[in-house]
């Protein structure tokens, strides 16, 4: 039995490849950074995807300077979500992707007619088919590039092009389809010929690769990719699953009672759970890393980005002395939290920085209410975080809801779960103990146990978990807090949105933002 697993976790901002033993623990690590992405124009994000294949290829050589490539048993593959890449037959990329941060929108287009027109006029689902209409990549291409679009082969999220150069093969997860393409949530495969997506996209189904479940083999890795990466030919890539879906196993969230935190870019709560739910009406809950389960989600479209809005607007004196002292801005923003009570003094943050399409809707903007001369950095800083927590705790809130099963146990995963004051910031919001899994590689670790449960070394994921996911610290609430909390958030919080959104409405129609 080979002893490691390799997996590779493909970001917005770099690709790690990392090596794992058969107990979750982390053997060696590499990572490539590059430029996130060019924008041509305002609100673009673009991405050579050579970049991807070579930093994919950079790190996969520097591991073997640390772990013999022969110990590896099977590798799998995790990515961002939503990027999509045009592709010839050979696999040559025919435009830059279109990364998920990408905000370009197809304006103009026809609404879609027949019975699925009128079911949707009649369900008032209207602005929401033709939000999905704009926001879709392939639809722009189609209407802006159809040269591009005319000489399109296959039509692939980034884990299908890795996939690709991996194994030569046209073939991708059905746990990585997140994104504007007409995949079927409920039976995880393309939708059927009468599904209304079709009617919408450009897209044929020939233009799709081939769909495997979670822990099934994708491939081999062919000679050609051995020889760029060093991976030995002939290793089996076993499917995983989009870095979401794979952060929540790798946590070890593994059941409906159960949620994941995920402190990054953009906030997340998810559960894993058997059936085919919809927290948010009409928006698909999304693949689960384990096969025939989805991960129900509810995102904070801005999240911990606003660490980052806050140290570009209001860090710079801990910026200054970041430099100094050789350590990180974020580092220095822990004193804050402790500056600043439970509660920011009534400071209260709605982080909708981003609307969204249904949660919130398209109209919302953030907020904050209840400043005073009191007030400073430091409860300004603390406000997001609750803000932040209170967000998802209404996201829990709806998920039981739709589940009705109480969520009992919660982990936090992210680049926020690093802060101690943030995870005991959690646990007295949610008034639940803060679990953090025993290393941050939460992506990677989740595809590495699709790998172990794919080349049979575990009999299903519940054992891969077991084995393979650990807790390193657990955060009681504070009871006293949580009251303050739970008082903010049921008397001022939650309805905040709702009173605000008319207001919402006539920004809208007067300035045009958002559009």
């Amino acid at each position: 039995m080979k002893e490691h697993l390799l997996a590779i976790d493909c970001g917005t901002q770099s690709l790690k490849a990392l090596v794992f033993d058969l107990r979750g623990s982390l053997v060696a690590r590499k990572q490539i950074r590059f430029q996130p992405y060019t924008a041509r124009q305002p609100g673009w994000a673009e991405q050579d995807p050579d970049i991807f294949w070579e930093a994919l290829c950079a790190a996969c050589r520097e591991l073997w300077t640390e772990v013999r490539p022969e110990s590896i048993g099977a590798a799998a593959l995790t990515s961002q979500r939503g990027t999509v890449v045009n592709v010839d037959r050979d696999g040559k990329p025919l435009r830059p992707a279109i990364l998920w941060l990408d905000q370009r929108k197809t304006h103009g287009q026809r609404f879609i007619d027949g019975p699925w027109g009128w079911l949707f006029r009649a369900a008032g689902l209207k602005e929401t088919v033709s939000y999905f209409q704009a926001e879709a990549e392939a639809n722009w291409i189609a209407a802006y590039q159809p040269d591009v679009w005319r000489a399109t082969y296959k039509y692939l999220l980034l884990s299908g092009f890795l996939t690709h150069r991996l194994t030569g093969r046209f073939v991708d997860s059905a746990g990585c389809q997140v994104g504007y393409v007409p995949f079927d949530f409920k039976r995880f495969r393309w939708a059927s010929g009468w599904d209304w997506k079709w009617r919408v996209l450009p897209i044929k189904r020939e233009m799709l690769p081939e769909l495997e479940a979670p822990a099934s083999v994708l491939g081999e890795i062919t000679r050609a990719a051995a020889s760029c990466t060093g991976i030995p030919a002939g290793l089996p890539l076993i499917a995983a699953a989009a870095d979401k879906a794979c952060e929540v196993i790798g946590s070890g969230v593994l059941s409906t009672d159960a949620a994941c935190l995920s402190y990054g870019t953009t906030a997340t709560i998810n559960v894993t759970s058997p059936k085919y739910l919809e927290p948010i009406p009409l928006i698909p809950p999304y693949p689960a890393g384990v096969p025939n389960c989805y991960t129900l989600e509810v995102q904070v479209y801005r999240g911990y980005w606003m660490v980052s809005w806050f140290r570009d607007e209001f860090g710079h004196p801990e910026t200054l002395r970041a430099r100094e002292e050789g350590v990180s801005p974020e580092a220095l923003f822990e004193s804050l939290l402790e500056e600043a009570p439970v509660g920011s003094m009534g400071l209260i943050l709605q982080p909708y920085w981003t609307p969204g399409v249904k949660l919130p809707g398209p109209e919302a903007k953030g907020a904050i209410i209840g400043f005073g001369d009191v007030h400073n950095r430091a409860h300004l800083y603390r406000s997001i975080l609750e803000g932040l927590a209170y967000a998802l705790r209404e996201g829990k809130e709806r998920i039981e809801r739709k589940t009705r099963i109480p969520i009992t146990t919660i982990r936090v995963s992210g680049g926020g779960s690093q802060s101690r004051n943030a995870m005991q910031l959690t646990a007295d919001v949610f008034g639940l103990p803060a679990a953090r899994p025993h290393l941050y590689e939460t992506s990677g670790l989740g595809a590495a146990m699709a790998a172990a449960v794919g080349m049979g070394v575990f009999a299903d994921f519940d054992a891969a978990a077991a084995s393979m996911t650990h807790v390193a610290d657990v955060f009681e609430p504070n009871m006293k807090h949580h009251a303050v909390y739970n008082a903010l958030y049921r008397e001022v919080y939650k309805p905040l949105y709702r009173r605000l959104k008319p207001l919402y409405k006539k920004i809208r129609a007067i300035t045009g933002y958002p559009a």
